[in-house]
């Protein structure tokens, strides 16, 4: 019978003990205590308690791949950003995928697709769509609901789908950044568990004691970690920990970075485990196991509990990494995809001047939200163009499922000075979002993805790279290694051609998101995500 001795971390009695754990099969038949034990500590594997695969670029298999490396076991996933591209079938894809590796996916049923009517998206999931999805066994909760306005007033669509998910005894999640008061009391009654979304210490302590749980966000665009991680110790039962949206590559670890940096700013190393271990799989009823007698045999190893390097990573009794390698392969994947538009011109993406002053969306480094600010135009022969001397460059988004109208406005804080820089990964509806310095360098950059049927790309005037994504115009085909490879040497281009923001194609894919106030461009147009209403560009 297998067995490994080690320092036991029991996050169930939250103790730390010497012990072996001897499993047979997929299950652990013993945990016994010892006198003495190697100086490793055993531990439940991690869960990232809110995550869209997609926005890792790889497909589940291939990301599982380069998860479990860093201890990563399970996931709960929200596969939202293929459903608004292909519905039903791009969710199944997803679920499908995810079943050919040994890891524990657990995928909900998308809220909200489309996540508004204010933008154009590649397919809808009704409340029919929503049951098929959650009345199979191996989806586990309604994902998201980020139309918090239609929560609050009770829109019919979305109360049935939140109805079938209690009648089917899956759990609802939430998504309600800056939500509070009477409207957040209203969001909660109708029976939503959480938030990831939440930015400041007090919000999410206004929600912690009305009965959510607060997921602590730590992605490529949205950092809450610093100001949310006290939480950790006065509700240490109540939060969990999740990427969310990485666009970045994983050299350097997954959920145990969490770990890491909650030990190192004086949490506990048990309140820090527990909150990717215990906390989701209680909330969620995961069936991936806590390291107790009875559970399956997924846990993992390592090395000590400040830097939390993981040694080892079991899953049903096998070991699938081990010293940073990963131990089992992933198999190739019929591609589906969703691109049904045509080049553009410059011409199309011209900007006549009615008048002198502008909305322009304000990008902040670190959040999803934006601010709307007022500036004077750059008007060139009648035209507003991008103005590089204050920062204020010309944001494009291009309908990709038909050919229509493209949208623009002007964004402040890329701090482009060269070229362009454009994606495919726009959430929620994923049409095409490019910003540059010049007319000619935004439609290189936006042709070059229709070209490519989805991707990142940056241009100048001598090159131009890009990062194809077939999988929906959301995900690669290629293994974990060389996406991260490519991705990196794009973000460093784009540094280099001027982007001050720390992960700035990240940001670029959240400014059509219109769910997150203030101010956000569909592919219909310039929308104030507080109002809910489309505006002028022109004041």
């Amino acid at each position: 019978m297998p067995s490994i001795s080690g320092q036991i971390v029991d996050v169930v009695a939250g103790e730390i003990y010497p012990g072996t754990v001897s499993f047979d099969n997929d299950r652990i038949v013993e945990i016994k205590k010892i006198a003495e034990a190697p100086n490793l500590y055993i531990m439940p594997g991690l869960v990232d308690a809110h995550i869209h695969i997609e926005s890792t670029m790889l497909v589940p298999s291939e990301f599982a791949r380069v998860a479990v490396v860093h201890g990563t076991v399970a996931t709960v996933s929200d596969p939202h950003e293929i459903g608004n591209v292909i519905g039903v079938d791009g969710v199944i894809f997803m679920i499908e995928n995810g079943k050919t590796v040994p890891f524990n996916f657990y995928f909900g049923a998308p809220s909200c697709v489309p996540a508004t009517v204010f933008e154009t998206a590649g397919a809808t999931i009704d409340a029919e769509g929503v049951k098929k999805i959650l009345e199979r066994d191996d989806v586990v909760y309604l994902s998201e609901m980020m139309n918090y306005p239609g929560v609050i007033n009770k829109d019919p669509e979305v109360m049935k789908k939140i109805e079938i998910a209690k009648k089917l005894g899956k759990l609802v999640d939430g998504h309600a950044p800056g939500l509070r008061g009477q409207a957040l009391d209203a969001y909660i009654a109708a029976g939503i568990t959480t938030d990831h979304e939440t930015f400041t210490y007090e919000e999410g302590e206004e929600k912690l004691k009305k009965g959510m749980k607060v997921i602590i966000r730590e992605g490529s665009a949205a950092r809450n970690f610093e100001a949310l991680i006290p939480l950790l110790d006065k509700y240490p039962d109540h939060i969990m920990f999740c990427t969310d949206d990485q666009m970045e590559g994983f050299e350097n670890g997954h959920m145990n970075l969490f770990l890491r940096r909650a030990v190192a700013r004086g949490s506990t190393p048990m309140a820090a485990i527990r909150a990717c271990t215990r906390n989701p799989v209680f909330h969620y009823g995961l069936k991936t196991g806590l390291l107790q007698v009875g559970d399956p045999a997924t846990f993992i190893v390592a090395k000590d509990l400040k830097d939390f390097r993981i040694l080892e990573t079991y899953i049903n009794g096998d070991i699938v990494a081990c010293k940073g390698r990963c131990l089992f392969e992933t198999k190739k994947i019929k591609v589906p995809n969703h691109f049904k538009c045509s080049p553009v011109t410059a011409e199309q993406i011209e900007v006549k001047a009615e008048g002198k002053k502008i909305r322009v969306i304000e990008a902040i480094d670190g959040e999803l939200i934006t601010r709307e600010v007022i500036a004077d135009a750059k008007i060139i022969d009648g035209y507003a163009v991008s103005d590089t001397k204050k920062d204020i460059l010309k944001l494009v988004v291009v309908n990709r499922y038909k050919d229509a109208p493209p949208a623009v406005a002007f964004i402040k804080n890329i701090g482009l000075k060269h070229g362009a820089i454009g994606s495919t990964v726009a959430h929620d509806s994923h049409n095409i979002i490019a910003t540059g310095v010049d007319d000619a360098s935004i439609v290189k950059a936006i042709n070059l993805l229709i070209q490519s049927k989805g991707g990142l790309v940056v241009v100048d005037e001598e090159e131009s790279l890009i990062l194809p994504l077939p999988v929906a115009g959301l995900m690669s085909t290629e293994p974990g290694e060389k996406v991260a490879e490519k991705f990196a040497m794009l973000d460093k281009k784009a540094k280099e051609l001027g982007a001050t923001l720390q992960a700035p194609f990240m940001t670029l894919s959240f400014m059509a998101l219109l769910v997150i106030p203030d101010l956000k461009l569909s592919d219909k147009g310039l929308f104030n995500g507080k109002e809910f209403t489309f505006v002028s560009l022109f004041q």
